[in-house]
């Protein structure tokens, strides 16, 4: 068997999921296929999966293929493709996404999912992952493609509705979601057994229903807390537990993703609302500068010591190839197409994050049904951008990319039509060859 995966010079997560493979006895004896653009980064991935293939055992074997030219063959005979590329790096595509708008007076938090950041970064990354599909639609054309890479609803709804080639999106947000929620607010002794139900998109789906072990019913307790720690001034998790009052349901992806998904907590004329709500302005590339040197630290450290044995994670990626494999079922929170409308109160061809089945025939979504109509309603928000961002990225269409910034809620809520189109103008000339040409 082959795994392929793209972007493998993201060290630290292709040893998470490639030594989640390791630890599966359906998986190990693959051929584990190392592709990225980068020489630099995928030796030290190849030097720090080899060491992690040798505690395991030496099973399976360590293939590397750098550049466009060597993609086809990376790809060549794969069952499974796992993308978690970026194109652009944090230097210095990151940076535009966040300096342009911010000479607006538009700020952002992490700007990789929604907003005028999830809009350019999805506009890269599209034409990067089309030429994918169009290498595996001829060498591997029954692989199952794993997006890991954000935006997840636009790239993965770009692949399912404009490739044949068949896609699910993956965020671990699914799986700490009700957990979080439960160890935030001191109620830890209600995680064993559980019960839940999650759906929505992707960093905004809804936790519809969680019970405990005898099922019953945990959020009256739930919102008969949540007062108490949204006052707390040092907690900073509010917004997630504002939309539990406001709209009655907690959401996957964490505050800090969330209040730039909306109209209502980066404000320029409440500036109050940024220390009332604890939102971190320009978090993401903070993290990317921490993390660009914590992985120098940590490789270095790793080549000196050696690499501690792995223990398998929580991501969803090896779970499936193995279920898959051997047949076993598995269930996961899987991003697809809502095709034959899975939620019933959201479009066809949004990108929709529902329970999934998974077997030896795949991936298989589960019916949903309608959304409670203020979630929807939420969610709409959001795909209103997703929709117009993958027209425009398969029209070449600027007018396209305007009106995905016109109606993303928080763009929208600071600035007015001319400056967003401007603003739009100058993003696209500093993304330079990063983008292609649009008429």
């Amino acid at each position: 068997m082959k795994i392929t995966f793209m972007g493998a010079g993201s060290t630290v997560f292709a040893r998470n999921v490639i030594g989640d493979c390791m630890c599966a006895e359906a998986l190990r004896d693959s051929t584990f296929a190392l592709y990225d653009i980068d020489a630099k980064r995928l030796e030290e991935s190849r030097v720090i999966l080899e060491a992690m293939r040798t505690t395991k055992g030496g099973y399976g074997k360590i293939e590397c293929y750098l550049g466009v030219e060597q993609r086809k063959d990376a790809l060549r005979g794969a069952n499974f493709v796992i993308n978690a590329i970026q194109v652009g790096l944090y230097d210095p595509c990151t940076i535009i996404d966040f300096e342009v708008p911010k000479k607006y007076g538009l700020r952002q938090t992490i700007g990789d999912t929604l907003g005028i950041g999830g809009i350019m970064r999805a506009l890269r990354t599209i034409p990067v992952m089309h030429d994918f599909a169009t290498d595996m639609a001829e060498v591997c054309p029954d692989a199952l493609f794993l997006n890991y890479t954000n935006p997840m609803a636009m790239l993965s709804g770009y692949m399912q509705r404009y490739t044949p080639v068949k896609t699910v999106g993956l965020c671990h947000s699914v799986q700490t979601c009700s957990r979080d929620l439960l160890k935030e607010l001191g109620m830890e002794d209600k995680l064993e057994g559980r019960k839940e139900l999650i759906a929505g998109i992707n960093h905004m789906a809804w936790l519809l229903e969680i019970m405990d072990k005898d099922g019953n019913d945990l959020y009256p307790e739930i919102k008969s807390r949540i007062d108490e720690k949204i006052a707390d001034p040092e907690f900073y998790d509010k917004v997630r537990l504002e939309y539990i009052k406001h709209f009655g349901y907690y959401c996957t992806e964490s505050s800090e993703h969330n209040a730039e998904y909306n109209m209502f907590y980066i404000k320029d004329k409440y500036p109050e609302l940024i220390k009332k709500y604890n939102i971190p302005l320009d978090e993401y590339p903070r993290r990317c500068v921490k993390q660009i040197e914590g992985w120098k630290k940590e490789y270095e450290e790793m080549l000196a010591n050696g690499v501690k044995d792995h223990e398998r994670s929580h991501e969803y990626a090896s779970r499936i190839m193995e279920s898959i494999v051997t047949g076993d079922p598995y269930k996961i929170g899987g991003n697809v197409l809502n095709t034959g409308h899975l939620i019933t109160n959201l479009p066809e061809n949004a990108c929709v994050e529902v329970p999934c089945l998974v077997d030896g025939y795949g991936v298989h979504p589960c019916h949903v049904g309608a959304l409670p109509v203020q979630c929807a309603a939420m969610n709409m928000t959001n795909i209103n951008v997703q929709l117009l961002t993958i027209e425009a990225a398969a029209t070449r269409k600027k007018e396209h990319i305007y009106q995905a910034a016109m109606l993303d809620p928080h763009t929208a809520s600071e600035l007015d039509i001319d400056t967003i189109k401007k603003m739009v103008d100058d993003l696209i000339d500093a993304h330079g060859d990063y983008l292609p040409k649009y008429n």
